[in-house]
Order: structure tokens, then C-alpha cells, then sequence
């Protein structure tokens, strides 16, 4: 059988610990037996971060902003553990931060539904999908430790040199302050990224903050987002039978756990991350959620939405069985290829990545699984397989 043929590369971003180990089993399994791949490479694992003071992170973004579509691994953001395990320089930032501020673009994250994987929550029927924004708040933060009374201030110097001061907190002990900013206009592309997606995917769109208690920095998304949409989208939204609401964000969590689901609900930066864990873990495992980036100017960064599986890695090390579900991370690199294909209308690459989700899921509902999924699935007697094993039995029906 001839191989399906490229003409544009994908920008492909290597990652870390046991996923790393997966990607490198998806390429040789289930990709380059049936394409004729075509990426343009780069080591995203922390140790050639380190290696390159991280450049190479910058460098994965700028290469995605030239070829439109990328596809990345996970990837450690290093804590103070980390640093002392890897040697590392200092405490790089989280490569997704970076190459998310880059792109100025927004997450959307959505649960892989497959049969026999039910919801936690019984009446979730459709997907949620979870539109985190992409840049600022406690990811470009700035932090102080204060190690004795005194006052801490927001100081904002204009370019004529004149001052706005505004009082944090007068410490009359030690402590600790932390500084967020984000900007209008990547705001603004936030929220055009989800009202154009939402009548793309024909789903209502939710938006929540907490404006009643951050009063400028909550509300100014508030306003924007509201402006955007009765300046450029109602009408759209109201020809197409959508809805548009703003709610505050533990109103929108408590009306989320009673719906049915099939909406998109757009968070800011921290919120979508701690919510995406939420959804894609009562939809059944961290593993099964889909994430891709996208940007207002058109460049599409797929990828899990889950983390490095550290404690799979180090039994991995030892010798020891893993049984690591690689669903989201082949979703990713279905996703990537999909869009490639779109673009450069190459409808055998769209074909391809159709067959391979179907493979996929089709495995899973044959009864041959990983570990965690067995251990929630509906279907009766299932077969756990390890990490390689659920691979191959992939290959198998894609053959």
C-alpha cells in the first residue's frame, strides 16, 4: 500500500517522561507505516529546554506561525523539585504559557466520548467544551516574598513620567503579594476565538468571571466580551438559534453540573485549567480530552490536556509494566493532521485521521483497554492491555 503524501510539514514539539515514550510508539505504530510524514522538529523534553536557556521553546511557536498547524507532547513545567532532578539553570516557564502568549490564542478543550465510558455526572449527554484563554493572568505573573512590615503598591508610570498609585496591602508582618496583568486587545481576540468557534461547532456559548468581586480586572473581560458580541456577533448568534449568557463563575459551575452538556463554556487562563481537569475527569479520564489552540490569525497547536504521567515514566525506568491510556495524545496528532489536511485540501490526510479516531474508539468499545479506563468502563469483562499492547491492537483494526 503507498504511503499518503504531505506537501506542508507539521511543526511536531517532543515532550517529556511517559508520554514522550507514547509518542514515540504513535509515529512508529500508527503514523509512518501509512504516511509519508512530513514535520519539522523540535525537542521540547526539559533537558534540551535547558539546554538551549528554552529557545527552543520560542523557536517551536515562531515555526508555527510559519506552517499554521503543530502538534506537541507534554511537557514538564518545572517546580522546585524538578530543578534539583534536571540540574536545570533556573525555573523555566511553562512551555504552553509561552508558545499560548505567542500565538495570543484560546484552548478549547472537549471530552473524547466513547461507549461504555459514562459520564460521573448522569445527565452529561452532549460534550463540554472548555475555552480557556490563552495568555496573562497568574501565568505571567510577577511575586514577591515580604519579609517584614511595610507597604506594597500598584504603581503605573505613564510615558509622560506621571504615577497612578493604588495600595495592596499595608503588611505589618511578613507575607507574600502577587502582581497579574492581561491586555484588551488579547481580550478581544478571546473572545472573537469563541464566538466564532461557537457558530462553528453550533454550540451556545458561556462566559464566567467573578466581576461582583474583582471589579476592573473581572469586569473589564465582562465588558469586552459583551461589546464584542452586540457590536459584531448577535445577530449571527440569533439567526443561528444560539445563545450568548454571562454568569459569574461559580453560578456557571453550579448550572454546568445540572445541564446536559453540548455548549462551550469560555474561562479565563486559570479557571479553564482547573475546570478542563474537572469536565474531562468526570467525562471519565484526564486521558480522553482533546486541547488545540487556536489563534486569531489562523495557526492551529494540538496536544492532551493531561500531563507527563510522571509516576507511568518512573516504573517505565524500572523495568515494570505500564498500562498508560495514549487516546488524547493520539487525538492530537489526529487533530493536527485533520487541519493540515484541510488546509493543503489534501482529503486522503483528512480521511487518514478519521480512520485512525474510529480505530480508536472502536478498540476501546471491543472491550481492549487501558487500565484506567477498565477500571470505570461499563462493558463486561474487559481486557487490559499495556501501553504498547493498546497500540498494537489499535494498528491492528486500522489495518
Amino acid at each position: 500500500m503507498s504511503k499518503i503524501g504531505m506537501t506542508t510539514p507539521l511543526v511536531e514539539m517532543d515532550g517529556d517522561e511517559m508520554t514522550r515514550i507514547l509518542w514515540k510508539m504513535i509515529k512508529e505504530e500508527l503514523l509512518l507505516p501509512f504516511i509519508d510524514l512530513k514535520t519539522e522538529y523540535y525537542d521540547l523534553g526539559l533537558e534540551h529546554r535547558n539546554e538551549t536557556n528554552d529557545q527552543v521553546t520560542v523557536d517551536a511557536a515562531n515555526a508555527t506561525k510559519k506552517y499554521g498547524v503543530a502538534v506537541k507532547c507534554a511537557t514538564i513545567t518545572p517546580n522546585g523539585a524538578r530543578m534539583d532532578e534536571y540540574k536545570l539553570k533556573e525555573m523555566w516557564k511553562s512551555p504552553n504559557g509561552t508558545i499560548r502568549a505567542m500565538l495570543d490564542g484560546t484552548v478549547f478543550r472537549a471530552p473524547i466520548i466513547v461507549k461504555g465510558i459514562e459520564p460521573c455526572v448522569r445527565n452529561w449527554k452532549k460534550p463540554i467544551t472548555l475555552a480557556r484563554h490563552a495568555y496573562g493572568d497568574v501565568y505571567k505573573n510577577a511575586e514577591m516574598v515580604i519579609p517584614g512590615p511595610g507597604k506594597v503598591e500598584l504603581v503605573y508610570t505613564a510615558q509622560d513620567g506621571s504615577e497612578t498609585r493604588e495600595l495592596v496591602h499595608e503588611f505589618k508582618g511578613s507575607g507574600i503579594v502577587q502582581g497579574m496583568h492581561n491586555l484588551d486587545a488579547s481580550i478581544e481576540s478571546f473572545a472573537r476565538s469563541c464566538f466564532t468557534y461557537a457558530l462553528d461547532t453550533h454550540q451556545d456559548l458561556w462566559f464566567a468571571t467573578k466581576d461582583t468581586i474583582s471589579k476592573k480586572y473581572d469586569h473589564n473581560f465582562k465588558d469586552i466580551f459583551q461589546e464584542i458580541y452586540q457590536g459584531e456577533f448577535q445577530e449571527k448568534f440569533e439567526k443561528a438559534g444560539l445563545t450568548y449568557f454571562y454568569t459569574l463563575i461559580d453560578d456557571a459551575v453550579a448550572r454546568v453540573m445540572k445541564a446536559e452538556g453540548g455548549f462551550i463554556w469560555a474561562c479565563k487562563n486559570y479557571d479553564g485549567d482547573v475546570m478542563s481537569d474537572m469536565v474531562s475527569s468526570a467525562f471519565g479520564s484526564l486521558a480522553m480530552m482533546t486541547s488545540v489552540l487556536v489563534s486569531p490569525q489562523g495557526y492551529f497547536e494540538y496536544e492532551a490536556a493531561h500531563g507527563t504521567v510522571q509516576r507511568h515514566y518512573y516504573k517505565h525506568l524500572k523495568g515494570e509494566e505500564t498500562s498508560t491510556n495514549s487516546v488524547a495524545t493520539i487525538f492530537a496528532w489526529t487533530g493536527a493532521l485533520r487541519k493540515r489536511g484541510e488546509l493543503d485540501n489534501n482529503q486522503e490526510l483528512v480521511d487518514f485521521a478519521g480512520r485512525l479516531e474510529k480505530a480508536t474508539l472502536e478498540t476501546i468499545e471491543g472491550g481492549q483497554m487501558t487500565k484506567d479506563l477498565a477500571l470505570i468502563t461499563s462493558i463486561p469483562n474487559p481486557t487490559v492491555l499495556n501501553s504498547r499492547d493498546f497500540i498494537l491492537a489499535i494498528r491492528d483494526r486500522l489495518n
